[in-house]
């Protein structure tokens, strides 16, 4: 599962065009389903197996993956939880001739956009992937996010992320001078620059980002 990690964890840049990936072993499907989605205006990337798709890696920009539930070797929910374990997002909408119920419960638990049982409508299959767009592009969003306010974090100095986390635990700037040793006054001209590199516009917006950080987890 480390090649898998170490694969799907490619950064996804804005801008690009969405893929859908297409894990099917049977090439009549495959191929159906990429005349489909190039219908449409989609790009479309045609797999036999997860291993062709961990070696050819992500796509650039938002994803959604059609994996067929019963593959050789691998099969699609195991996949599913190989990925769930290494905490990889990714949007999947299953296909199968083959599905039952307890089947059908296990993917969508997991996290899985839909479970179709072959053959399924056109429509049914568009409009689930354009659901697992949207919520790739809200995790791509989010992460973007997060690396902006790791930027601003970095650029603090070691005492302004300590001012940072005493600040969002509640202390007030008499008890966090005492706390680190300096005076009540350098206290708050370091809060100042605090607020000012974190952009936060209160301290409720400060502390929101220390949560989103983990800075009081890991206090």
């Amino acid at each position: 599962m480390e090649a898998a990690c170490l694969v799907l964890r490619v950064r996804a840049m804005s801008g690009t065009e969405p893929t859908i990936v297409v894990i099917d072993d049977d090439q009549d499907i495959r191929e159906a389903l990429g005349s489909l989605l190039r219908s449409v205006g989609l790009q479309a990337k045609l797999l036999a197996s997860i291993p062709e798709f961990l070696k050819s890696g992500r796509p650039k920009g938002q994803t959604c993956l059609i994996l067929d539930v019963r593959l050789p070797g691998r099969s699609g929910l195991d996949f599913q939880r190989e990925l769930q374990g290494a905490n990889i997002r990714l949007p999947i909408v299953f296909i199968t001739g083959h599905g039952d119920i307890p089947m059908s419960v296990q993917a969508m638990k997991g996290g899985a956009v839909e479970f179709l049982t072959k053959p399924f409508r056109d429509q049914d299959l568009l409009d689930a992937i354009q659901v697992g767009l949207a919520r790739d592009r809200a995790w791509l969003d989010a992460e973007e996010a997060l690396a902006e306010l790791r930027s601003r974090f970095a650029t603090l100095t070691p005492r302004e992320r300590k001012v940072m986390e005493l600040v969002v635990t509640g202390r007030l700037n008499k008890q966090i001078a005492g706390d680190i040793g300096i005076s009540e006054i350098t206290v708050k001209v370091h809060r100042g620059q605090v607020m000012r590199k974190m952009q936060a516009r209160s301290l409720p917006d400060l502390t929101r980002m220390a949560d989103r950080l983990e800075l009081r987890r890991e206090k």
